[in-house]
């Protein structure tokens, strides 16, 4: 069972990365506290797990037909790339890691079926998208809404933290039911767990991610790509949490990464371009472009190693 040690250490620093798309918006809005801020990620990310993880669980098993120890290679090499790129305060996609490092060993081993490889993309290009889709859609309609309904700022405001709360809470039930495939997913796909203990182990590896390394990445979030009110936040977390549920529903893992980029993206096109600081987006870019890139050559190098120096077999 030392295998499992790989999808731990992604766990990990996808909980580290990730946390910064549930709650990061609220706690640079000054709403929420970062303590109550990753108590909340955590639990109800695990619950989102247990109930629905094994919607994606398919996927990723499908294309990762792996044995336990590439499986090991695959994790492992994906968790330090998440580590880094969380070191490095940038928010990005495990399911993009995971993947990479799966198709890197492919190029060794020829296992990956990427019958189902166009879907995955596809589904990555648009959970930016629908991020700032649903921002958009949401953002004048629910202000009327508030404005309207609550006349009385001191009450619109508790309503804005109020739903802050719920959204934040309902942008963790998503992350661990769609991300948790991406960290031990492929050990459904070897045999190795069950999606029931994937989904546990998974999810609480996450958690462990969440309480201990997520801050840095959570200012990126919130503060250098656009600042945000109460009420901005609000908007884009939702929109996140909407987007990533749809896509858990299809049965595919994204990035939540991507999804609160996208909504906060959203935020700045409706208050205007000149709102986005540009230069951190770039990053958060090349962050998403190098991010499968170098699992890949990562996974590829460590799988190498272990067939032709220790004389392994795939």
């Amino acid at each position: 069972m030392w295998k499992i040690v790989g999808g731990i250490f992604l766990g990990w620093g996808l909980g580290s990365n990730d946390c910064a798309n549930i709650f990061g918006t609220g706690v640079a809005a000054n709403v929420i506290q970062y303590r109550t801020a990753i108590l909340l990620t955590s639990v109800f990310l695990i619950i989102g797990a247990l109930l629905e993880g094994y919607k994606s669980m398919s996927t990723v098993g499908e294309m990762s037909n792996l044995s336990p120890t590439s499986a090991f290679i695959a994790t492992f090499a994906a968790g330090i790339c998440m580590g880094v790129f969380s070191c490095l305060s940038l928010p990005v996609s495990a399911s993009q890691a995971i993947m990479g490092a799966v198709l890197g060993i492919g190029l060794i081993t020829g296992i990956p079926d990427l019958s189902n490889l166009y879907k995955v993309v596809l589904c990555w290009v648009l959970t930016p998208i629908g991020g700032i889709f649903v921002t958009t859609l949401l953002y004048s309609p629910v202000g009327k809404l508030f404005a309207n309904v609550l006349l009385d700022i001191q009450r619109r405001t508790a309503l804005i933290r109020a739903g802050l709360f719920l959204a934040g809470c309902y942008g963790a039930y998503s992350l661990g039911a769609n991300n948790v495939a991406n960290v031990t997913g492929v050990y459904v796909g070897s045999g190795l767990l069950t999606p029931f203990h994937a989904a546990l182990i998974g999810s609480l590896s996450i958690a462990s991610g969440v309480l201990t390394y997520s801050k840095k990445v959570m200012d990126t979030v919130g503060k250098k790509i656009v600042e945000l009110d109460g009420y901005s936040a609000f908007i884009s977390t939702l929109s996140a949490a909407i987007t990533v549920h749809v896509f858990t529903q299809v049965g595919v893992p994204v990035s939540t990464s991507q999804a609160i980029v996208g909504g906060v993206a959203g935020i700045g096109i409706i208050k205007g371009s000149g709102t986005v600081r540009k230069r951190t987006v770039i990053e958060i870019a090349i962050g998403w472009v190098s991010t499968p890139l170098s699992s890949g050559v990562l996974a590829y190098l460590m799988m190498w190693i272990y067939i032709n120096l220790f004389g392994g077999n795939t």
